[in-house]
């Protein structure tokens, strides 16, 4: 098995990291891709079925809805969607950035490798992104806490899912790691996450695009209604495949902090330096 070649460490400005972003995704599409849309799938069954069974009873009924007994199957349906998704959050939040790091770090890349590195870290990021997500959700719900200051907490905290994998660290040292390692780049790193979440959302509406036109074609053969469901759900898993330009330029970013405040770039050109020579 063909090991990667170890990401070059050193100082990235924003192109340089954009640049890398779509190298590693370049490099390992398949697989990066692949993880991300079978992952999106119980999310995307959960749309297609709350709008293909809604529009299903609108068109039977004419538009009038006098029977709603259709609502118990479905809302138990939707639930068990969300309880799936809830319990494979760690491995859609996780699993694209384990490949990325173990990339970074040149070992190989596998399927197994990511389940089983993303299994080893399971309870702790189901822990991390339940406690963020919720607290962001319930905040902005009651407006508990200004979203500027969730803002200023989510960036001092957004490299906690690498330093976990690359340093085998918990999760209260690496939430601790990441802070120390954004406090005093702040600015930065918020300039970067802004620029690729523009980026991720252009290339969002771009495919977005390209999936009207299927819908618009798709009602040539079913009603516009099924055609709407299909195109929403097929609309989560194509959005699902970008989401990895995201998460691999997280990773480089965790190893852009750690070059710029730690030296980790020196560290690597004085191991190469050390280490014997390949024997031919």
């Amino acid at each position: 098995m063909s090991v990667s070649p170890a990401l070059r460490l050193r100082p990235l400005e924003i192109g340089d990291l954009l640049d890398e972003t779509f190298r590693m995704y370049r490099r390992h599409f398949v697989l990066f891709a692949g993880i991300s849309a079978i992952l999106s799938i119980p999310s995307a069954a959960i749309i297609a079925l709350v709008l293909g069974s809604f529009t299903s009873v609108l068109q039977q009924s004419n538009g009038a809805i006098t029977d709603v007994s259709f609502l118990t199957p479905l809302l138990t349906a939707f639930a068990v969607g969300l309880v799936v998704s809830f319990l494979i959050l760690p491995f859609t939040m996780g699993a694209v950035m384990y490949a990325a790091c173990e990339s970074a770090l040149g070992r190989p890349v596998t399927a197994g490798g990511v389940f089983f590195g993303v299994l080893g870290r399971y309870f702790p990021l189901l822990g991390y992104w339940t406690l963020f997500l919720v607290a962001l959700y319930v905040s902005l719900a009651l407006c508990i806490v200004p979203v500027v200051l969730w803002i200023w907490i989510f960036v001092l905290w957004i490299v906690v899912t690498p330093a976990m994998f690359v340093e085998n660290i918990g999760l209260g040292t690496a939430m601790g790691r990441s802070w120390r390692l954004v406090e005093g780049r702040w600015w930065r790193t918020f300039l970067i996450l802004f620029l690729i979440v523009i980026l991720w959302w252009v290339v969002q509406i771009a495919l977005g695009a390209f999936l009207q036109l299927g819908q618009i074609l798709l009602q040539l053969f079913v009603s516009p209604f099924i055609a709407a469901a299909i195109a929403a759900a097929s609309g989560q898993i194509v959005g699902a495949v970008v989401n990895p330009l995201l998460q691999i330029a997280i990773v480089l970013l965790y190893f852009d902090l750690r070059v710029r405040k730690e030296g980790l770039d020196l560290f690597q050109m004085a191991y190469r330096l050390s280490a014997p020579p390949a024997t031919p």
